[in-house]
């Protein structure tokens, strides 16, 4: 289980570039619905060894102020109940707006911690402007930071993580795998569940969740024995009407954090979109497992090679990472959705999976000694030992003399022979190059 921290603030105050700082890469999430585009940004920050997901709650304009104003209220509040802990980022430049205090007495009467963030601080004297963010009555500290820079991000990122709560990896596991039916929504979780859970044989018994409103169902039945985690709805109508988009994503993140595989579902009609991909990447990301249910397959018209060609484009985008089971379904119809379980749980077998040192060096060292690293300014590599390191998702360590020297091509050569001689399909390979 992981913690969740949200970004929020009106407009043009620097949260995505915040964003972009304090996770170190860029990721976007966007909706294709009809008339909007919006840009969702999330990703991990490890600080200090304390892993969270960050969420940046950007709003969008669609129409006149005040519906604005409405969309940012609204992501929000779904921000205050979903998330652990919250950046509230301010403009130092623009000082207090209409807008930024909309957002504050939202966040005031919250039982969330809040942590007030002074953004554009690029000089002494606007340290000083930044003192008039205290009369929001948010906070009694100011973070002043400049997002552009990284000056000050340090000292926030100590008082994220030392707000958070330290949850243990994987405290309720049992052996039996975690299964988390992710995707955009509306493309068939809750009729996947109901066909699964909806029989009187099975065997269902509910969890209460370690998160908020997440429900964990125990299904053991049909030779299976899993836990699925809940990613479809299971609340109020009204809370869902906020945002149903921006909820659907803060509920795929609590569930991908908490699952060891990932079942994330797509439309046939529609294919794989950039949502869809987001999502993928999420989960590998947090190196879970994922198979991949192409569902509505039976309304598609199809010709000889339909599924084939429709799989080399799905393998084609989610590239480099292609070892992925995909299955083609109807969820209404019930075809091929216990195929899905048995590829969710070959995944997970392979998640788990320890090979023996002895019989990874036997096969390692023999396929680098015929194809060595390229030497790198005149220096030559030596690969003399390899084991997989004790993590919960595979991970390998190759102990070398130039670890510095070996570069992204050749690691996912290795990564390309683990997976054929011992195959983890369907789970992300981490790939370490040490100093022996």
């Amino acid at each position: 289980m992981g913690n969740i921290v949200a970004i929020v603030g009106r407009p043009n105050v620097g949260k995505s570039t915040l964003f972009n700082r304090l996770t170190e890469s860029r990721s976007a999430i966007v909706d294709e619905a009809s008339g909007v585009t919006r840009d969702r940004h999330y990703g991990k920050v490890d600080w200090n060894g304390k892993e969270f997901t960050l969420i940046d709650t950007g709003g969008y304009i669609k129409g006149p102020d005040d519906i604005f104003e409405d969309e940012i209220r609204k992501q929000v509040i779904i921000s205050i109940e979903e998330c652990d802990l919250i950046i509230f980022v301010v403009d130092v430049t623009a000082g207090i707006t209409d807008l930024d205090q909309s957002v504050a007495n939202l966040l005031r009467r919250a039982n969330k911690k809040v942590v007030l963030v002074s953004n554009k601080v690029d000089n002494h004297e606007r340290i000083i402007d930044s003192s008039v963010f205290y009369g929001m009555g948010i906070t009694d500290e100011i973070f002043n930071v400049s997002s552009i820079n990284g000056s000050g991000t340090g000292d926030l990122l100590d008082e994220v993580v030392n707000s958070l709560e330290d949850y243990p990896e994987d405290d309720d596991d049992d052996g039996i795998p975690r299964l988390a039916i992710v995707g955009r929504p509306n493309v068939g979780k809750s009729s996947l569940l109901n066909a699964l859970i909806g029989e009187e044989r099975n065997i269902v018994t509910n969890i209460a969740g370690t998160t908020r409103d997440s429900i964990t169902t125990h299904y053991n039945a049909f030779g299976f024995d899993l836990k699925l985690i809940d990613t479809a709805g299971l609340r109020k109508k009204g809370k869902v009407n906020e945002d149903i988009e921006f909820y659907s994503v803060m509920r795929s993140v609590r569930a991908i954090e908490n699952s060891d595989v990932c079942l994330l579902l797509i439309e046939a009609l529609d294919g794989m979109m950039a949502q869809d991909m987001n999502i993928f990447n999420l989960a590998i990301k947090n190196k879970k497992g994922i198979v991949i249910l192409v569902n509505k397959w039976d309304l598609v018209d199809k010709e000889t090679n339909t599924a084939k060609e429709f799989e080399a484009h799905i393998r084609q985008k989610i590239a480099p990472f292609t070892d992925v089971p995909i299955i083609f379904t109807s969820v209404i119809g019930k075809q091929r959705i216990h195929k899905a379980l048995e590829e969710v749980v070959k995944v997970y077998e392979n998640r788990v999976k320890k090979i023996p040192t002895s019989k990874l060096n036997e096969i390692m060292l023999e396929i680098i000694d015929r194809n060595p690293p390229p030497a790198l300014k005149g220096k030559w590599i030596k690969i003399k030992f390899v084991t997989q390191l004790p993590t919960h998702a595979p991970a390998f360590a190759f102990f070398c003399n130039l670890p510095q020297y070996v570069k992204e091509p050749y690691k996912r050569f290795l990564e390309n022979k683990l997976r054929e001689h011992f195959d983890f399909t369907g789970v992300p390979i981490q790939i370490f190059m040490r100093k022996k």
